[in-house]
């Protein structure tokens, strides 16, 4: 089988520049290289992380036992071995994984016959609207950046209604109070949600420090209860034995704050609700890292479940977009905060449901301590 490091002779570098190993794995597209006989004969580090699986497990397999494509004609295309295939948005099955869409393209190596180039990426969603900005950092903060330039203008006049109102409130009758008070609190409502947007397009990251998930965990259940969710009970699953992760404390607060009141939310008025934190050393889940090509590997999870009734289908694949939510009166903002956060530490959270347990999954993968790049350092 072909390794990464061992594509093609004449692919070689000119001069002093990049190899084309290095540039292969750079690419932030999932590639996979398929043998004449479609087998998988090598796979980038964005591969890897698309199949959720080490390039170990993958190369030999057969491309129909790690992909189903619900599209026949692709499979058609890719028998062929000699033809170029352009797919947006198919539904394609990674190994156990649900469904989903992928953009899709084929390309055979040219001079050497029956083999061919598959490339994978998910489709671009809400981190593209602002690409190719002038000033735009790339560095995965380029969401909602309008607020920035839209909360001043905003504020001032919300802070002249809202003092209106109180100089009304001061002369009304009781009626009259009612409605002054409505402005009032109103007006707040805005003014928090343009806090929260805020903090999406926010490009500076806070001071790290090392932190222990477990304490941080009780912290926010903490803050819950005293917010009047003492009836909330946790189940806690934890492993003692995890190394400290890099975070800044308070951000990660933050994250399992907003994790747990949404499964305290989906769960309320069951007769048993269930809320379990879970904590373990996951192996093998990695991220490729820009900086000096080399994958920065996530072992430390943190599982937050609920028995709620789920989140929506329609909805699965963009919960962690701004303004999608599934409760009636939801902003849409919470779980985007938390993706932007975690992302800031370097790390990923994802989705899933369990329907045979009747449980929603949300997944914190993080890098321990001292093994992520400076912030100076990352791309």
């Amino acid at each position: 089988m072909i390794a990464a490091s061992d594509w093609p002779a004449d692919m070689t570098d000119r001069g002093s520049g990049p190899e084309p190993r290095h540039l292969i794995a750079s690419l932030p597209q999932a590639l996979f290289l398929l043998a004449p006989d479609l087998a998988l004969a090598s796979v980038n580090p964005a591969g890897e992380q698309l199949a959720g699986q080490g390039a170990s497990r993958l190369i030999g397999r057969r491309l129909r036992d790690v992909f189903v494509f619900e599209e026949p004609l692709i499979v058609e295309r890719l028998s062929e071995r000699g033809a170029n295939l352009v797919a947006r948005c198919t539904l394609v099955r990674i190994l156990d994984q649900p469904a989903r869409p992928i953009d899709l393209m084929t390309a055979p190596v040219a001079h050497f016959p029956g083999w061919q180039m598959l490339v994978l990426q998910e489709p671009v969603g809400v981190e593209a609207l602002t690409l190719g900005m002038a000033g735009d950092d790339g560095a995965g903060n380029a969401v909602l950046r309008a607020p920035e330039v839209l909360a001043h203008e905003i504020k001032n006049p919300l802070a002249g209604i809202r003092g209106a109102a109180q100089l009304l409130d001061r002369t009304a009758s009781e009626a009259d109070r009612a409605l002054t008070g409505l402005i009032t609190r109103e007006v707040d409502r805005i003014a928090k949600l343009i806090d929260q947007m805020q903090s999406l397009s926010r490009r500076g990251a806070e001071p790290e420090a090392e932190c222990n998930l477990h304490e941080a965990s009780r912290h926010a259940q903490a803050i819950l209860a005293a917010g009047g969710a003492s009836r909330m009970v946790v189940e806690e699953e934890f492993d003692p034995s995890l190394p400290p992760i890099s975070a800044n404390p308070d951000q990660l607060v933050q994250v399992l704050l907003n994790l747990m009141a949404n499964a305290r939310d989906a769960c309320a008025g069951l007769p048993n609700p269930r809320i379990i934190v879970r904590t373990r050393f996951a192996s093998g889940i990695q991220v490729h890292q820009a900086t000096g090509g080399k994958p920065l590997r996530l072992p430390i999870e943190l599982r937050v479940s609920d028995n709620g009734g789920g989140v929506p289908v329609a909805l699965r694949d963009h919960i962690f977009e701004p303004f999608v939510s599934s409760k009636k009166n939801g902003q849409g903002l919470g779980l985007a905060l938390v993706q932007k956060l975690v992302r800031d530490m370097n790390g990923r959270v994802t989705h899933d449901r369990d329907e045979a347990k009747g449980l929603t999954h949300f997944r914190l993968h993080l890098p321990v301590a001292g093994s992520a790049p400076s912030r100076e350092a990352r791309p």
